[in-house]
């Protein structure tokens, strides 16, 4: 039997800061004058976050028990008072692992495994720690219907699972991943285990000298929680809700929150509370996949994005009001949280509900803050207090929270019930669904949807935001014209946003708009620009533009050596050397992301482009090839087979790999295009249509499938139908007004 013992240093206690800077004093510092606050903190997610796998800390049963997974029968155990499982390894086969460290408490437990480079990686199996007459007091699988082996990157001792990159920051206070990109190996630091007082309030060694001195002068803190001080919360009798005293002008709680609550990107480390999100993380948007439509969360997205979406965040409403920052508790126990702001004898009233008086369907976050579970047993409130919308549902498909409960019924029936309760017209504060099912469904509306959105006074930031983007794929004066306006915008999200807008047109359209951001203060913005403008040719570039590119690329470059431990940022390292032509650097990048995950395709995809610009489309082929009989089922893999094969003149070759990667990701119309493309040089005009209008009738407003059908049909001799697919072009694209006047003119064949 293999044993697995591992020994490695994690640095816990007191940190210090550089020079001149203050330093880590840990939480018994802090509590020697805050005691209530200490007292409310103890035992709470925050101080359990992690801990030592002790006697004390750790909830399952590691008894002899037994856990099957696929074909895996893993077992927990103890020996000399140590914490084991005996479960299959990096190599398949099994052996015993040493639990370390305990990861939460509650609904569940995760454990935590070391290994002699340096990860952690975190178990899939977890101790469901809720009662046994609520399910718990049980093993269970965080993917109970993948079957994951070794080698899966989602396996245990997968890429996805280090706790180093994933987990890390946000259980512990003050966290450095020291990750050694040369050695592939980590020494990562913590000032103390759990998520402690500094991780908040900053490191708080000037405090504790002020607080031991006169106090007089600054308190030493590094932030200011003073978003709720000497505010007042009015009820207003007509509308039933309370109307702040005077506006909130920062969201240092909701950025503080945001560092662990938002799902995103880590682009800087430390970061220090009171300054914004963007300087050290990039959250995400309302992207598909991971919302709905309306903004509702489908995927693992947290609180920050749902929140910046409310219209408790526009009212001013801070994440304090609701919470209690020690304990994490509510501030007051069901209803009562809300009816801090909302008139009880109103809203907490049958005839605002209509359910049964004191029924868990009558509480408000029944029907404003829906619940969806994750890692199995841990259900979560959506907060982005929304109104039920099932006529939403109706026309766009999205879920309701009246049809969450009500699953025997549709949404027609839910939508009918609200209208006779609320009458025809309701509106609610999220109102931007028809426009995201546009953008993602590709209607012809969707790019004045967008405009409108990017541009409204109304709407949310993270909404306009997120229309600011979208416009990407919507390329238009109009789109241009939005980002202009919202490259200016005080929130940084949006000035973000706007950059991304600006990608398809190309470094040197873009400098005059996206020049101006190199220097901006938010380190998110500057190196967005910088990624836009890498390439732009620096014996163009006055000195001053020539610096402030070089600087925003440095900054790009630190951002993505944060992340050296991911093939994702490798491959942006990658990219960016490719664009500079520095080929030997891409080449190193490309490598080493797909070192890191064999099965990531971009790695490959980026390696294959380098050698297309060096001329080597053989080697190109042949790492392709390697990929693809590992991921067969790649359709990125497949489309830069087929383009490789394409440059070799291989077009017979090709044509089945352009095809394949169309019918393995139809959602992707860029592939169709290709393909189509293809299909037509080869002779075979009508196959070429074919594939075209089935993207068409997938995305009705892509513009590339719109030219290539409106192009093809002409150059088949079909005129009648090219000047129809040309006409539908022109109804989203004035430039294709050319086209469809040289088909007017063109005679009946």
């Amino acid at each position: 039997m293999a044993l697995v013992l591992v020994a490695i240093a994690m640095v816990a206690g007191p940190a210090q800061g550089g020079e001149g800077e203050p330093a880590f004093v840990g939480s018994a510092a802090c509590g020697a004058c805050h005691q209530d606050e200490m007292a409310a903190w103890r035992n709470s997610h925050h101080d359990l976050a992690m801990a030592e796998a002790t006697e004390q800390n750790v909830l399952g049963d590691f008894d002899g028990a037994t856990f099957t997974y696929g074909d895996v029968t893993s077992r927990f155990f103890k020996r000399d008072g140590k914490f084991f499982v005996h479960t299959d390894g990096t190599d398949g086969k099994l052996a015993d692992f040493q639990i370390r460290y305990t990861f939460g408490f509650y609904p569940l437990q995760q454990y935590l495994i070391a290994f002699t480079d340096g990860r952690m990686q975190a178990l899939g199996i977890a101790w469901d720690s809720r009662p046994k007459d609520k399910g718990g007091q049980r093993w269970f699988h965080l993917y109970p219907d993948q079957k994951l082996k070794a080698g899966d990157p989602v396996h245990w001792t997968g890429i996805d699972q280090t706790w180093n990159f994933q987990c890390a920051e946000c259980h512990s206070t003050e966290l450095r991943k020291n990750y050694d990109a040369a050695k592939d190996t980590y020494a990562t630091t913590w000032a103390e285990i759990d998520v402690a007082c500094e991780a908040c309030h900053g490191p708080g060694s000037a405090h504790v000298a002020w607080a031991k001195g006169d106090r007089s002068g600054p308190n030493g803190l590094t932030v200011q929680f003073d978003e709720r001080k000497g505010v007042n919360w009015t009820l207003d009798p007509a509308t039933g809700n309370a109307k702040r005293s005077h506006p909130r002008i920062s969201a240092k709680e909701l950025e503080t929150c945001g560092v662990c609550h938002a799902r995103g990107t880590k682009i800087a480390e430390p970061w220090r509370p009171g300054r914004s999100l963007l300087e050290a993380h990039v959250p995400t948007l309302l992207y598909r996949g991971l919302f709905e439509a309306d903004g509702k969360s489908l995927d693992e997205v947290y609180n920050y994005a749902p929140f910046r979406q409310s219209k408790m965040f526009v009212a001013g409403v801070s994440c304090s009001d609701c919470h209690d920052p020690h304990s994490l508790k509510l501030r007051a126990e069901g209803d009562g949280v809300c009816l801090q702001c909302h008139d009880g004898a109103k809203f907490a009233a049958v005839s605002h509900h209509h359910h049964a008086e004191g029924s868990a369907a009558s509480r408000c976050v029944s029907c404003h803050m829906p619940v969806k579970t994750y890692m199995e047993v841990d259900p979560r409130h959506d907060h982005a207090f929304r109104i039920p919308r099932p006529d939403e549902s109706v026309r766009f498909g999205t879920s309701n929270a009246c049809n969450d409960c009500h699953a025997d019924k549709d949404a027609a029936w839910a939508a009918a019930a609200v209208e006779r309760w609320f009458g025809p017209h309701r509106k609610g504060f999220q109102t931007w669904t028809g426009t995201f099912d546009a953008a993602r469904t590709g209607k012809p509306e969707a790019a004045a949807l967008l405009v409108q959105l990017a541009l409204s006074t109304d709407a949310p930031s993270i909404a306009r935001a997120t229309a600011l983007e979208s416009l990407a794929d919507f390329p238009s004066r109009d789109a241009v014209a939005a980002a202009q306006r919202a490259l200016a915008d005080p929130d940084p999200l949006v000035r973000l946003a706007a950059l991304r807008t600006l990608r398809p047109y190309g470094a040197a359209n873009i400098r005059p708009l996206a020049g101006r951001l190199l220097a901006d203060p938010v380190l998110a913005v500057r190196i967005e620009a910088a990624s836009l403008l890498a390439d732009l040719p620096r014996e163009r570039l006055s000195p001053q533009e020539g610096n402030r590119l070089a600087r925003a690329i440095d900054d790009y470059v630190t951002a993505q050596r944060v992340n050296a431990d991911r093939p994702e940022h490798r491959v942006n390292l990658g990219s960016l050397n490719l664009r500079q032509q520095r080929y030997a650097e891409a080449e190193a990048e490309f490598r080493a992301a797909a070192r890191l995950d064999p099965a990531f395709a971009p790695a490959t995809v980026g390696l294959a482009e380098l050698y297309a610009q060096q001329s080597r489309d053989g080697d190109g082929e042949r790492v392709l090839r390697t990929a693809l009989a590992r991921t067969p089922d790649s359709a990125e893999l497949r489309h830069a087979l087929g383009l490789n094969l394409v440059r070799q003149r291989r077009t017979a070759d090709a044509l089945p790999e352009l095809g394949r990667a169309a019918a393995l990701d139809p959602a992707t119309t860029r592939y169709t295009y290709v393909y189509a493309v293809a299909l037509n040089s080869a002779g075979r005009s009508n196959e070429a249509i074919t594939a075209l209008e089935t993207a068409h009738a997938r995305r009705p407003a892509d513009r590339e499938i719109l030219l290539a059908l409106a192009t093809i049909n002409r150059d088949a001799g079909h005129r009648e139908a090219a000047l129809r697919w040309a006409e539908r072009l022109l109804a989203i694209d004035p430039s294709a007004q050319p086209l469809v006047e040289q088909l007017r003119q063109t005679p009946v064949r």
